[in-house]
């Protein structure tokens, strides 16, 4: 029987409420940041900043404690914009029962917490596990997610790997990805009286448009990939009698396994040249692009967070497939068996966010009995 740690709420709570009361918009992380190396720091853990872009460092901890496996816990610090709607001020964390309420209270501090609490403890109880533990506090994930990318081009390497995304109910073992295409359709101008002397590049990107839903989307049995239009551009933003002669169309593709960049482009491409258009169609993956992710069910690590999570909330968890971001990348570009784990909330980028504070300590606990039984004393 392994060793139970022991979390406090309360602590847990205020550690969270100390994240939400810094604003940390994509680009200004670093004064969030610097309150993550500082309690780290107080609690007797090196922390280190590893520069990404501007002033938004990542911040590592990592716990050497012998030869043995490593296991990356990760979480991000950055939230999306605050919306119109808010009951309470989206920086003064408040607390109204069992829920706290504050940007980035779900999405996700709380999970940073629950890392941060369960690295200090592990650090704590070093007889209970051999190995190493690095805590990773990233950057930009709502963005475009360079403080991940930085961490993987850094040389990150680990067996295992934890990201704390609130999904308490649904934890993850997979989800879709994501390929942003920007379309460039070239015709000729002419003088709009004359239309039949030019090519215009609105109405052929029309018709491309137009087809777009004649194309099949893969298949998958937990996974299901989606195509859209994103934004269309063309002609002059002033008033001129002139066919115009550039159009630019932004296709959002979310991919299932089995799917890639190339792929997508190859379908985009087979589409235009199937219209025998006089256009020229021009083809670029735009940032961000994440790939598809799935660890399998019968994974050690899935196996362990299964028996964690069951230990802690007194049933089997429902494997959920949803969702895109960081885990997309450790998962796939690193190459590390990745599960996704985290406090129960709700109100993801919506007014009112709000965290349920007992299930704080609980994905505290989760990371701990993992890390004992992935990386065994």
């Amino acid at each position: 029987m392994q060793a139970q740690f022991r979390f406090e709420d309360e602590e847990a709570a205020a550690l969270t409420a100390s994240l939400v009361a810094v604003r940390s918009y994509p680009g200004e992380e670093g004064p969030v940041q610097r309150v993550v190396a500082k309690w780290l720091e107080d609690q007797g853990l090196p922390a280190t900043f590893q520069a990404t872009e501007g002033d938004r460092p990542n911040v590592i901890a990592r716990i050497g404690n012998g030869p043995g496996p490593v296991m990356l816990l990760n979480g991000h610090t950055d939230t999306v914009l605050a919306v119109e709607g808010w009951e309470t001020d989206p920086w003064t964390p408040t607390r109204i029962g069992d829920r706290l309420y504050g940007l980035g209270a779900c999405d996700m501090k709380s999970g940073v917490a629950a890392a941060m609490l369960a690295t200090r403890e592990l650090d704590r109880h070093r007889d209970r596990w051999r190995g190493t533990v690095i805590f990773a506090s990233v950057v930009d994930e709502e963005a475009y997610s360079i403080g991940a990318r930085a961490l993987i081009e850094g040389g990150l390497a680990a067996d295992y790997c934890i990201v704390t995304e609130a999904c308490w109910d649904w934890p993850c073992l997979g989800s879709i990805g994501k390929v942003l295409v920007r379309v460039d359709v070239t015709g000729r101008a002419s003088h709009a009286v004359w239309p039949h002397l030019g090519v215009n590049a609105a109405e052929e990107a029309s018709r491309f448009v137009a087809r777009l839903h004649d194309l099949p989307l893969a298949s998958h049995p937990r996974m299901a990939g989606s195509r859209t239009v994103l934004s269309m551009h063309a002609g002059s933003a002033q008033y001129v009698m002139t066919i115009p002669e550039l159009s630019t169309v932004q296709v959002n593709r979310m991919i299932v396994p089995g799917e890639t960049r190339e792929s997508v482009v190859a379908e985009l491409r087979g589409l235009a040249e199937s219209l025998g258009s006089p256009a020229t169609f021009d083809f670029t993956v735009d940032p961000p692009y994440y790939p598809s992710w799935e660890t399998d069910l019968e994974h050690p690590l899935a196996r362990s967070v299964a028996r964690a999570y069951r230990a802690e909330a007194g049933h089997d968890p429902n494997w959920a497939y949803t969702g895109f971001g960081d885990m997309n990348l450790f998962s796939t570009e690193a190459g590390i068996p990745t599960a996704m784990i985290g406090p129960k909330g709700d109100n993801y980028h919506q007014p009112n966010e709000w965290v349920l504070v007992p299930s704080i300590a609980a994905t505290a606990r989760v990371l701990t009995e993992v890390v004992q039984e992935m990386l065994p004393a």
